[in-house]
């Protein structure tokens, strides 16, 4: 028979054994949960260096060194797609060897046109400013290269550009060549800041290196002044990259594929 002693302490060791359980189970449950935000923020921090060092512009590039703000959970919820299914077709995969000559007139003006299953988007292209970079442009249109692509990316934190120009769709394609940076000065750049409403080129990082990814930006967004500016959407076009980024991006942490189906159908360069 035991007594009351011996009940009293083993009713103590199970109270003592208990109480430990309960502590490693805090401690195990707080490990996983410092892990978890160390994830996201780290998630956070590479996407936004991205866009600055790495081209937020280029070779995801795309998005290099921002300083990102904003909270991880900001687009965790998936909102419904906004946009059409693609038209019928296949991207191309050609590449060239080397610029194109020059065959724009620097001094007319041109308007791309992406016909994007969101809706239209019409840049008004600064040939006399960014000669190189418009022509390429004209050229790469006319050969059917943006048909078909995928904008990949879209940045609703820190910065507020959505990322466009590779048929690949991963952020490391490109033409084949490079193209000289442009246009850095212009006026429209102050305090190191890319207005809403400006289409500018990606790039590696290094200088002179875009190729054919570009970036738009639908807020205003601080990127240094390394990035051509060489056009500027419409104002309807405003309204398409708005219920564009309204979607969200696909990993809540703000830098990621747009939840949106954006597929450029047709991109056009005509003269007026």
């Amino acid at each position: 028979m035991v007594s009351q002693e011996q009940r009293r302490r083993q009713l103590a060791r199970e109270k003592f054994l208990r109480q430990q359980q309960r502590r490693t189970e805090a401690r195990r449950k707080a490990r996983i949960r410092n892990s978890v935000i160390a994830s996201v923020l780290g998630v956070v921090l590479v996407g936004s260096l991205a866009l600055y060092t790495t081209g937020v512009l280029e070779k995801d590039d795309d998005k290099a060194s921002t300083s990102a703000q904003a909270s991880p959970s900001a687009s965790a919820s998936k909102a419904p797609d906004p946009c059409e299914k693609p038209a019928g077709g296949k991207v191309k995969s050609q590449t060239w060897k080397k610029e194109p000559a020059m065959t724009i007139d620097k001094s007319a003006k041109y308007t791309l046109r992406l016909a994007t299953t969101c809706g239209e988007i019409d840049v008004a292209l600064k040939a006399s400013a960014a000669p190189h970079t418009v022509n390429s442009f004209d050229f790469l249109a006319g050969k059917g290269y943006f048909d078909h692509s995928k904008c990949h990316r879209l940045t609703t934190n820190g910065i507020y550009v959505l990322q466009c120009g590779d048929p690949t769709g991963t952020g490391t394609g490109g033409p084949g060549y490079t193209i000289p940076d442009e246009n850095l000065k212009d006026k429209s750049l102050k305090d190191n800041t890319y207005p809403a409403g400006t289409v500018a080129m990606a790039n590696t990082g290094q200088k002179n290196s875009g190729g054919s990814q570009f970036f738009l930006v639908y807020r205003d967004s601080k990127l240094p002044p390394s990035y051509t500016p060489f056009g500027t959407v419409s104002e309807a076009g405003m309204k398409v990259l708005k219920k564009i980024a309204g979607a969200g991006e696909s990993t809540g942490a703000g830098d990621g594929a747009p939840n949106a189906t954006v597929v450029i159908n047709k991109a056009t360069v005509t003269e007026s």
